[in-house]
């Protein structure tokens, strides 16, 4: 198996991290998730992703979108971004989408005790929580870094670890078109989709979504969200 770095920006600055992104079998495991009635009916069905949020700049282009084509999807928000923003965390669950827990601080949860780990997940939760009224049920490890130990407190916690099958690197600014090219051809029935509305600059995401969904609506996909 082998791990790819990733350089990520967070709404206190910019901050360069090394973890892993996508492990073939780690993320085949984290995908495996309770089929939607959709699904398991047999009907083609994608799960759009937002990391990082909420953004005062791009989740309410994110989410103008969305409305724009009826879908929904599931947003994995940082809790020090949900306490800066939590008029936008209401927004998010108000208009029908997932929110789901993506650490207070966005660290490699490798690194960190146990109990370091259960304070980020449980914070977010708190947060969260007051601005949706819901606790998450799902959690997913900034930079996709799972171990043992990560799998084992999520558990503890109630959580399911939930990581993707898509990843265009969005978060890398490499062209809209390039966005888009890299979810299309690489989407199938039940691929979690990895894109941002926080963390950094994601014009370029926001601009490439319209196409994505389009396109894809076009090809006979439903969307769904994931985690209730």
């Amino acid at each position: 198996m082998s791990v790819r770095p990733r350089r990520r920006r967070t709404v206190g600055g910019i901050r360069t991290a090394i973890g892993a992104l996508v492990v073939a079998l780690a993320a085949a495991s984290a995908v495996a998730l309770p089929a939607a009635p959709a699904e398991a009916a047999g009907a083609k069905v994608v799960y759009l992703t937002f990391d990082d949020g909420p953004s005062p700049a791009y989740t309410p282009k994110v989410l103008t979108v969305l409305a724009r084509y009826g879908v929904r999807a599931t947003f994995f928000q940082i809790g020090q971004n949900v306490a800066a923003h939590p008029s936008l965390t209401s927004q998010v669950a108000e208009q029908g989408h997932s929110v789901q827990n993506h650490t207070w601080s966005h660290p490699d949860l490798r690194k960190l005790s146990g109990a370091a780990v259960d304070s980020q997940v449980r914070s977010t939760d708190r947060a969260i929580r007051a601005r949706t009224g819901r606790t998450p049920t799902c959690l997913r490890p900034p930079y996709g870094a799972v171990n043992g130990t990560v799998r084992s407190r999520a558990a503890a916690l109630g959580k399911q670890v939930v990581l993707w099958s898509v990843d265009p690197a969005d978060w890398s600014r490499p062209g809209t078109a390039a966005i888009r090219s890299r979810v299309l051809d690489n989407v199938r029935p039940g691929s979690v989709i990895l894109l941002h509305d926080g963390g950094g600059d994601r014009s370029q995401t926001v601009a490439a979504l319209p196409a994505i969904i389009s396109t894809l609506k076009a090809r006979g996909y439903g969307f769904a969200t994931l985690c209730g």
